[in-house]
Protein backbone atom coordinates (compact mmCIF):
# COMPACT_ATOMS: atom_id res chain seq x y z
CA UNK A 1 0.00 0.00 0.00
CA UNK A 2 1.24 3.67 -1.11
CA UNK A 3 1.27 6.76 1.14
CA UNK A 4 0.27 10.12 -0.46
CA UNK A 5 1.63 12.01 2.67
CA UNK A 6 2.70 14.84 0.75
CA UNK A 7 -0.44 15.36 -1.06
CA UNK A 8 -1.97 16.36 2.41
CA UNK A 9 0.42 19.83 2.26
CA UNK A 10 -1.19 20.82 -1.03
CA UNK A 11 -3.26 23.93 -0.19
CA UNK A 12 -2.33 23.91 3.50
CA UNK A 13 -3.18 26.98 5.35
CA UNK A 14 -0.98 28.48 8.28
CA UNK A 15 -1.78 31.33 10.17
CA UNK A 16 -1.33 32.83 13.84
CA UNK A 17 -4.40 32.79 15.88
CA UNK A 18 -6.11 30.37 13.98
CA UNK A 19 -7.75 27.51 15.67
CA UNK A 20 -6.38 23.65 13.97
CA UNK A 21 -7.77 20.03 14.27
CA UNK A 22 -4.84 18.41 13.49
CA UNK A 23 -4.78 14.33 12.94
CA UNK A 24 -1.44 12.43 12.68
CA UNK A 25 -1.37 8.63 12.28
CA UNK A 26 1.37 5.95 13.55
CA UNK A 27 3.52 3.97 10.54
CA UNK A 28 1.27 1.27 9.29
CA UNK A 29 -1.23 2.14 12.37
CA UNK A 30 0.78 0.41 14.82
CA UNK A 31 -0.81 1.01 18.27
CA UNK A 32 2.55 2.60 19.29
CA UNK A 33 0.34 4.64 22.25
CA UNK A 34 -1.30 1.71 23.48
CA UNK A 35 2.01 1.98 25.96
CA UNK A 36 1.02 3.77 28.83
CA UNK A 37 4.62 5.56 28.92
CA UNK A 38 4.88 6.16 24.93
CA UNK A 39 1.18 7.87 25.05
CA UNK A 40 2.35 10.25 28.09
CA UNK A 41 5.32 11.18 26.04
CA UNK A 42 3.27 12.64 23.17
CA UNK A 43 1.17 14.66 26.05
CA UNK A 44 4.05 16.13 27.23
CA UNK A 45 5.74 17.39 24.28
CA UNK A 46 2.19 18.53 23.41
CA UNK A 47 2.23 20.15 26.47
CA UNK A 48 5.77 21.78 25.49
CA UNK A 49 4.45 23.46 22.39
CA UNK A 50 2.16 25.13 24.93
CA UNK A 51 4.94 26.06 27.15
CA UNK A 52 6.86 27.30 24.25
CA UNK A 53 4.08 29.47 22.81
CA UNK A 54 3.96 27.57 19.51
CA UNK A 55 0.32 26.40 20.47
CA UNK A 56 -2.48 26.58 22.83
CA UNK A 57 -4.01 23.76 23.26
CA UNK A 58 -7.54 23.12 23.62
CA UNK A 59 -8.35 19.63 23.06
CA UNK A 60 -6.65 15.98 22.34
CA UNK A 61 -6.74 12.57 22.30
CA UNK A 62 -3.70 10.37 21.86
CA UNK A 63 -5.44 6.99 20.37
CA UNK A 64 -3.14 3.73 20.03
CA UNK A 65 -2.62 4.33 16.39
CA UNK A 66 -3.36 7.84 16.20
CA UNK A 67 -3.27 11.55 17.36
CA UNK A 68 -6.40 14.31 17.18
CA UNK A 69 -5.06 17.65 18.89
CA UNK A 70 -6.56 20.64 18.56
CA UNK A 71 -5.12 24.00 19.16
CA UNK A 72 -4.58 27.36 18.75
CA UNK A 73 -1.10 28.00 16.52
CA UNK A 74 0.29 31.27 18.53
CA UNK A 75 3.98 31.22 16.93
CA UNK A 76 5.37 29.49 13.95
CA UNK A 77 4.06 27.58 11.13
CA UNK A 78 2.13 24.84 11.35
CA UNK A 79 3.72 22.35 9.46
CA UNK A 80 6.92 23.02 11.65
CA UNK A 81 5.22 22.60 14.88
CA UNK A 82 3.68 19.11 13.95
CA UNK A 83 6.86 18.03 12.51
CA UNK A 84 8.80 18.46 15.50
CA UNK A 85 5.79 17.09 17.58
CA UNK A 86 6.49 14.26 15.47
CA UNK A 87 10.24 13.99 15.31
CA UNK A 88 10.27 14.52 19.70
CA UNK A 89 8.59 11.85 20.47
CA UNK A 90 10.22 9.84 18.39
CA UNK A 91 13.23 10.56 19.51
CA UNK A 92 12.31 10.36 23.21
CA UNK A 93 10.76 6.92 22.24
CA UNK A 94 13.78 6.18 20.14
CA UNK A 95 12.22 4.67 17.08
CA UNK A 96 9.99 6.60 14.07
CA UNK A 97 6.61 5.77 14.57
CA UNK A 98 4.97 8.69 12.40
CA UNK A 99 3.66 7.57 9.29
CA UNK A 100 4.63 10.85 6.81
CA UNK A 101 2.39 13.88 6.86
CA UNK A 102 -0.95 14.51 8.81
CA UNK A 103 -4.21 16.02 8.05
CA UNK A 104 -5.36 19.27 9.30
CA UNK A 105 -8.33 21.43 9.63
CA UNK A 106 -8.52 25.07 10.15
CA UNK A 107 -11.92 25.69 12.29
CA UNK A 108 -13.93 28.24 10.69
CA UNK A 109 -15.74 30.92 12.52
CA UNK A 110 -19.26 29.43 12.49
CA UNK A 111 -18.08 25.91 13.26
CA UNK A 112 -19.08 24.58 17.01
CA UNK A 113 -15.91 24.69 18.57
CA UNK A 114 -16.87 22.71 21.71
CA UNK A 115 -18.74 20.19 19.78
CA UNK A 116 -15.31 19.73 17.78
CA UNK A 117 -13.40 19.47 21.25
CA UNK A 118 -16.18 16.70 22.58
CA UNK A 119 -16.01 14.75 19.03
CA UNK A 120 -11.89 14.59 19.67
CA UNK A 121 -12.25 13.32 22.95
CA UNK A 122 -15.51 11.69 22.17
CA UNK A 123 -12.80 9.32 19.47
CA UNK A 124 -11.94 6.77 22.75
CA UNK A 125 -15.42 6.25 23.37
CA UNK A 126 -16.27 5.52 19.50
CA UNK A 127 -13.60 3.30 19.29
CA UNK A 128 -15.14 1.26 22.02
CA UNK A 129 -11.58 1.57 24.02
CA UNK A 130 -13.97 2.70 27.14
CA UNK A 131 -17.51 2.79 28.27
CA UNK A 132 -16.92 6.18 30.35
CA UNK A 133 -14.32 8.80 29.06
CA UNK A 134 -13.24 9.17 32.59
CA UNK A 135 -11.79 5.62 32.56
CA UNK A 136 -9.34 6.92 29.54
CA UNK A 137 -6.16 8.32 30.38
CA UNK A 138 -4.93 10.05 27.25
CA UNK A 139 -7.09 13.29 26.54
CA UNK A 140 -7.89 16.94 27.92
CA UNK A 141 -10.04 19.41 27.00
CA UNK A 142 -10.05 22.86 28.75
CA UNK A 143 -14.14 22.79 28.58
CA UNK A 144 -14.87 19.69 30.21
Amino acid sequence: MQFHGRNLRKGRFSAPNYIYHVTATTKNRNPVFSDFYAARTIIQTLKQEDVLSSTLTLSFVVMPDHLHWLFVLQNGELSNIVRRVKSVTSKKLGVAIWQNGFYDHAIRAEEDLIGTARYIVANALRSKLVEQIGDYPHWDCIWL
